[in-house]
């Protein structure tokens, strides 16, 4: 069974994916009254038609999420216009942290995927607050930035989404970090198709900047997080052993130890099975190193 914490946009169009793609059983919990039960009974209306055999309930009573085998967290205050992730830190951490202790009380054996920002930060506070070890919890931020990158890679290239093969890490915010360097348009470096730096800089600043433009058109961003979460769930399910960027806790991986940032990782059945380094350019290695410093100094504000 797939759990989500929260029923709002994120929430819900995550459900909906995991209905559509068949993957498993789902229950959403959240605090409003009527509001997880609605969404339930519409996706089921929605099975119906397609013919999915799926069990989806709603409630507001967090015992639902017994026997649980992923939780995912979505619960928490939104990013605003003009909010930077990290604004939302020490509310957000508040939810997050109530939240971990309901999960480790009914689903002590699921894993966690992190949603809620500032991710990075949220998936260490539910790390820590859970008990569970580094494998079963980890944040999403990863593919999202991935998926940003990809659609500005093929449309600035010209070439087709499939073609790309790109990759970023570091933290989900303000100092995430595109890999040029092993990034590739089916194989073929991205150096023979983009060789000035400016423009290099331009496409990394622009990965960067590209969620807070799509808040301030329409609000919130929930298709492309909806769509990453489900990925990660199903290398879960699956036992896919799928490379993914996702937001792991480090001991001493990269130099860094005792946060949890964007790193790519094999993701099975286990969750978070391998943990693997890549090589970085010298610019690239100091705006991975500028997010574990921002990281380190917000969670050492926190009282856990």
């Amino acid at each position: 069974m797939i759990s989500i914490v929260g029923s709002g946009r994120v929430g819900s169009t995550l459900a909906m994916i995991l209905v559509q793609r068949n993957i498993d059983d789902v229950t959403l919990v959240d605090i409003i009254p009527g509001l997880p039960e609605g969404e339930a009974l519409d996706l089921s209306h929605m099975a119906a038609e397609l013919g999915i055999d799926r069990k989806i309930i709603g409630s507001n009573d967090y015992s639902a999420l017994k026997g649980s085998d992923i939780v995912v967290v979505t619960a928490g205050l939104a990013r605003k216009p003009g909010m930077t992730r990290m604004d939302l830190l020490t509310k957000n951490a508040g939810i997050v942290k109530s939240v971990s202790q309901e999960i480790a009380k009914y689903a002590s054996e699921s894993k966690i995927i992190m949603v809620a920002n500032p991710m990075d930060a949220m998936t260490y506070v539910a790390l820590r607050t859970t008990g569970f070890g580094k494998k079963r919890v980890f944040g999403m931020g990863g593919m999202l930035d991935l998926s940003r990158f990809k659609e500005l890679l093929a449309r600035k290239l010209n070439v087709s989404r499939m073609s790309i093969n790109a990759l970023v890490i570091g933290e989900h915010g303000e100092s995430m970090t595109p890999i040029f360097s092993n990034s590739s348009v089916n194989g073929i470096p991205l150096s023979k198709f983009v060789s000035q730096t400016q423009i290099v800089d331009e496409m990394v600043e622009e990965t960067r900047k590209i969620a807070a433009k799509v808040i301030e058109l329409k609000g919130a961003t929930f298709y492309a997080p909806a769509n990453g979460v489900a990925r990660m769930i199903e290398a879960v399910i699956y036992d896919k052993k799928a490379v993914l960027p996702v937001s792991a806790y480090l001991e001493g991986e990269y130099g860094i130890s005792g946060i949890c940032i964007g790193v790519p990782a094999s993701i099975g059945i286990e969750g978070v099975e391998k943990i693997i380094e890549i090589e970085m350019s010298q610019k690239e290695r100091e705006s991975f190193e500028r997010g574990a410093k921002t990281l380190k100094e917000a969670i050492s504000s926190l009282s856990l």
